[in-house]
C-alpha cells in the first residue's frame, strides 16, 4: 500500500476510527496488528524477518540490561548486531558480493566460489534493522532502559507509518510514547494536515513528474544527449529524490501525528546548505545522526587527530553509501562524499568570537550555489546505472550546451513544478521554522492547500511510482 495510493487512506482510515474509540492498551495492539497487515501488504513472506529481528533484539536488550558481567553483556550485543546485520548483508549484498567475487574469480581463470542466487530484497529492511541496531547499542551504552514489553518493542520496530522507509527513530524517543497513553494537542490534527498534503504533494506533484524527465534522459543513450540535457536531468533527479524521500518522511510524520506519535525531523531543507557537514544536517537527517552515533564516533571521530579524523569520514560515508544499495555506484557516491567532506574540512578556517558576525549575501550565495551543485554531481553516481554512465555524462557536461526544444521543454517543466515549492521553502527557511505555515493566518494557509490540492487532482501523472527508497 503505497501512500499516495486510494487503498492506504481506506487502510488508514478505518485503522483510526476504531484506534480514537479503544482504550490505550487496546490501541497498541491495534497498532501492531495494523503494522503486520500493511508489511504483509507487501510481502507476508518477510514478516517472519521482522518477527525474528523483534524477538532477538528484544531477548538481548533484557539479557544487556540483566547481566552484571560485561562479558556476557558485549555478547548478548554481539549476537543481536550478527542476527541484524547478517539479515541485512544476506538479502541486500549477498548477490552482489557473490557476483563480485565470482567475476574477479573468473578472471583469474577460477571457478565460482559463491552459487549465485535470486533474492527478493525485503521493503524496508534497511530501516528497522538499523532501529534494532540502536536499540540494542543505547541499551549497552546504557542510554536507555530494555524494555520488558514485548509488545512495545515490537510497535518501536514495526510501526507501521515510518516502517519502509523511516525516519530512523531512536528507541529513547518513541518507546515513552507507545508506554504513556497518548495525548492529543489542539494542534495535532493542523500540523498532521500540513503534513500529508506537503508530503503528497512532493511526492506526486514534484517527484512523479520529475521521474519522467530523469527516466527519458538516463534512458537514452549517452551519444544522444548534449550536456544541458544531462544538466537539466541532473537536476530534475536532485528534486525528484527530494520530493520523493522527504515527501515520504512528511507523510509518514503527518499519519503518525494524527496518531498521537512525534516522529523526528528527517529533512530540513537541505539544498539551502552552504558546506558538505551542513548538507547532512539537513538531508535524512535520522540516518546521518544514526552513522554519527554508532560509527564515526566509535571509529575515533575527531578525536585522534587529522588524519585518523579524515580516515573515520572517508570509511563512514563510503559504509553509508553501502547502505543504500548493493552496487558500485553507491560506494562511489559515499566516498565522493566523504571525499568533499575533508576537503571542505581541510580549508576550514577556526571560528573565532570575531567571527559572529553572519558572511556577506554574495558570499553566501557562492557557497550555496557550489555546494547545490557538488551535490548535484553526486546524484549523478547516486542514479547512473554504471560508472560508465557516470563517465560518459559527465563528459557531456564539460561542453555541448547547445538549446533544443527538449531541453526547453524539460526547462519548463523544472521551472513550472519548482519555482512554487522553492518559494514556499525559502519562506520556510527565513522563518526558520518547518512547520510556519501552520501559524499563518488562515487565509495563505488555506490558498497554498488549495494549491496543493489543485495540482494534485490536475497534474499528478497518471502512473504512480512506487517511493525510491523503498528499494533500499
Amino acid at each position: 500500500m503505497l501512500f499516495n495510493s486510494y487503498a492506504f487512506w481506506f487502510f488508514f482510515a478505518a485503522v483510526f476510527l476504531l484506534y480514537r474509540v479503544v482504550p490505550h492498551k487496546w490501541q497498541n495492539r491495534l497498532l501492531l496488528v495494523a503494522s503486520g497487515a500493511f508489511y504483509a501488504a507487501w510481502d507476508w513472506r518477510f514478516l517472519s524477518l521482522l518477527l525474528v529481528c523483534v524477538v532477538a533484539n528484544y531477548a538481548a536488550g533484557l539479557a544487556i540490561q540483566r547481566s552484571s558481567s560485561a562479558a556476557r553483556r558485549k555478547a548478548a550485543l554481539i549476537g543481536a548486531c550478527c542476527v541484524n546485520l547478517g539479515l541485512l548483508g544476506f538479502f541486500k549484498y549477498y548477490g552482489f558480493f557473490s557476483a563480485e567475487l565470482n567475476a574477479l574469480l573468473g578472471g583469474l581463470g577460477l571457478a565460482a566460489l559463491l552459487p549465485t542466487l535470486k533474492i527478493v530484497l525485503p521493503v524496508g529492511i534497511s530501516f528497522f534493522t538499523f532501529k534494532a541496531v540502536s536499540y540494542t547499542v543505547d541499551v549497552y551504552r546504557r542510554k536507555v532502559q530494555a524494555t520488558g514489553n514485548l509488545l512495545h518493542f515490537a510497535l518501536y520496530i514495526a510501526f507501521f507509518p515510518p516502517l519502509l522507509a523511516g525516519p530512523i527513530d531512536r528507541a529513547g524517543r518513541f518507546l515513552p510514547q507507545v508506554a504513556h497513553p497518548r495525548k492529543y494537542g489542539p494542534d495535532d490534527f493542523r500540523i498532521g494536515l500540513y503534513m500529508v498534503l506537503y508530503g503528497l504533494f512532493k511526492k506526486v506533484v514534484i517527484a512523479d513528474n520529475m521521474a519522467s524527465i530523469v527516466n527519458a534522459i538516463f534512458a537514452t543513450p549517452v551519444a544522444e544527449l548534449t550536456g544541458l540535457q544531462v544538466l537539466l536531468g541532473v537536476y530534475a533527479f536532485a528534486f525528484q529524490l527530494y520530493g520523493d524521500f522527504s515527501g515520504y518522511s512528511l507523510i509518514a510524520r503527518g499519519v503518525a501525528k494524527w496518531l498521537g506519535f512525534d516522529l523526528m525531523v528527517n529533512f530540513r531543507i537541505p539544498y539551502v546548505a552552504r558546506t558538505p557537514s551542513e548538507f547532512w544536517q539537513r538531508w535524512h537527517i535520522s540516518l546521518s545522526t544514526w552513522l554519527r552515533d554508532y560509527l564515526y564516533i566509535p571509529l575515533g571521530g575527531n578525536r585522534k587527530g587529522r588524519f585518523n579524523t579524515y580516515r573515520n569520514l572517508m570509511l563512514t560515508m563510503a559504509l553509508g553509501g553501502l547502505w543504500h544499495g548493493a552496487g558500485w555506484t553507491y560506494v562511489c557516491w559515499g566516498v565522493f562524499h566523504g571525499l568533499i567532506l575533508c576537503i571542505y574540512r581541510l580549508f576550514e578556517r577556526p571560528r573565532t568570537d570575531g567571527d559572529s558576525a553572519p558572511l556577506p549575501a554574495w558570499r553566501r550565495a557562492i557557497a550555496l550555489f557550489v555546494m547545490f551543485h557538488l551535490v548535484c554531481l553526486g546524484w549523478l553516481l547516486f542514479r547512473a546505472d554504471s560508472m560508465t554512465q557516470v563517465w560518459q555524462m559527465t563528459g557531456r557536461l564539460v561542453g555541448d550546451f547547445r538549446p533544443d526544444w527538449f531541453a526547453a521543454f524539460c526547462g519548463g517543466m523544472l521551472l513550472f513544478y519548482l519555482v512554487p515549492m522553492a518559494l514556499l521553502e525559502y519562506w520556510l527557511h527565513r522563518k526558520d521554522d518547518l512547520l510556519a505555515l501552520t501559524k499563518a493566518h488562515w487565509l495563505p494557509r488555506a490558498a497554498v492547500y488549495v494549491y496543493f490540492v489543485f495540482m494534485l487532482w490536475f497534474f499528478a501523472p497518471e502512473t504512480a511510482h512506487a517511493f525510491i527508497y523503498f528499494q533500499f
